[in-house]
């Protein structure tokens, strides 16, 4: 989508079209199924084994929240990025644990590149933090608990450089989710070539209210 076009969200669908979702165990400071559905997500692109409502609902969160306004830092980079694969794993289900994965993709536009004319750094770091959240936040939304949080620490590698008109696709895999504690590992990589551009592991955790 053009980075001049304005977000402008739509209502929640109502409950006759999304299913159901269980309550989170603690009170949310954000809560995916409160946000409003975003008008530029084309559920129906968006491949992979997640219900519809969670890849709704996950993007929602993606939008709102990991880009914000036209005004908030890298709004531009954030409406660029596309999802077109977000999936739950559930082969290890009896053993107590799940596995979400998203897939998201942009090309690198000149307002992304440094002063040598490669993906900045700092553009490489934006996306990780955004797009290594998103397994955590759908596999919240499906299991009923939330996986939003806030980024506690991040370890980031540079690979390789990234120059103007790279298409790029970012791979988001779930780790652990803790009660308070959660991590998810990414690998942005050039499409074409195959190349891994940068790696991450994300930590996030669960902002507690301030004690009066």
């Amino acid at each position: 989508m053009s980075s001049s076009r304005l977000h402008t969200p739509t209502p929640n669908a109502g409950p006759s079209k999304r299913s159901p979702l269980p309550k989170p165990k603690d009170k949310a400071w954000v809560e995916p199924a409160a946000l409003p559905d975003d008008s530029d997500v084309d559920i129906a692109s968006i491949g992979g084994t997640a219900p519809d409502y969670v890849k709704q609902l996950a993007c929602n969160t993606f939008y709102a929240y990991g880009v914000g306004d036209p005004d908030a830092f890298g709004y531009a980079v954030g409406r660029a990025t596309r999802f077109i694969d977000i999936s739950v794993d559930r082969r290890m289900e009896r053993a107590g644990r799940l596995e979400a994965t998203t897939v998201a993709e942009l090309t690198v536009t000149r307002q992304m590149l440094n002063g040598a004319g490669m993906l900045h750094g700092g553009c490489v770091t934006y996306l990780i933090d955004n797009c290594c959240s998103t397994p955590l936040v759908a596999l919240g939304i499906y299991q009923g608990t939330n996986g939003v949080g806030v980024t506690q620490g991040m370890n980031v590698l540079f690979h390789a450089p990234a120059p103007v008109g790279s298409q790029l696709r970012i791979i988001s895999t779930s780790i652990s989710m803790g009660g308070r504690v959660m991590t998810s590992r990414c690998e942005i990589v050039d499409k074409a070539s195959g190349r891994v551009v940068a790696s991450a592991f994300l930590n996030k955790m669960q902002p507690q209210a301030a004690k009066l």
